[in-house]
């Protein structure tokens, strides 16, 4: 009998009864399963091409990360500091690979546009540079094609494929290191004085 019952409550009486409990959306299901087969690489890299949010990070969360790293970034201070954090967990190679690409969005010269693009190619994204960066293949053959005439976004999407890699989670690391947190405390200090 109470089988009966039970049966014909409708899921819309169960949910008004919680209100906070969300619906899984069908992507969280997807990169659940995908995280019980193990395949975590795939994964970061199916999520940054995606452009998918991590399921364990809001989008309020998200944003506050893109605001911090975007404080770093143009800080000089915090700049330095997160360029020794990464250094320390031997991915320096990330903001270097930024900084550069920044550098050569300045370049004015044709002569120099087509140097610089074949400079940061064989520093950074060819399959045996000294400071190789982790880009999938796709990104890394059109970057390779793009050198035949070099313009000033051809490195655009390996660009943004790091700044996501270093603010899903090198920027969360270094946001609760020893270095931020006293940095930010001398940064506030002398603000008082």
């Amino acid at each position: 009998m109470p089988k009966l019952l039970f049966s014909k409550i409708r899921f819309y009486d169960i949910k008004e009864l919680m209100p906070n409990v969300k619906r899984p959306r069908r992507i969280d299901i997807v990169l659940t399963r995908k995280r019980r087969k193990k395949d975590i690489q795939c994964l970061s890299v199916q999520q940054i091409n995606h452009e998918v949010y991590p399921p364990n990070l809001s989008w309020q969360a998200d944003h506050k990360l893109h605001q911090s790293l975007e404080k770093m970034l143009r800080d000089k201070k915090y700049l330095a500091a997160f360029h020794s954090f990464l250094q320390s967990e031997f991915s320096e190679e990330n903001i270097e690979f930024w900084l550069a690409c920044e550098d050569f969005r300045s370049t004015a010269s044709a002569d120099n546009l087509r140097w610089r693009a074949e400079e940061i190619y064989r520093e950074f994204i060819q399959p045996t540079a000294c400071r190789e960066i982790n880009v999938d293949q796709h990104i890394r053959e059109k970057i390779k094609k793009s050198l035949e005439t070099p313009n000033l976004s051809c490195f655009d999407e390996a660009q943004k494929h790091v700044y996501l890699l270093m603010q899903r989670d090198s920027c969360p690391r270094f946001l609760h290191s020893d270095a931020y947190l006293s940095l930010k405390r001398k940064s506030k200090t002398l603000w008082y004085i």
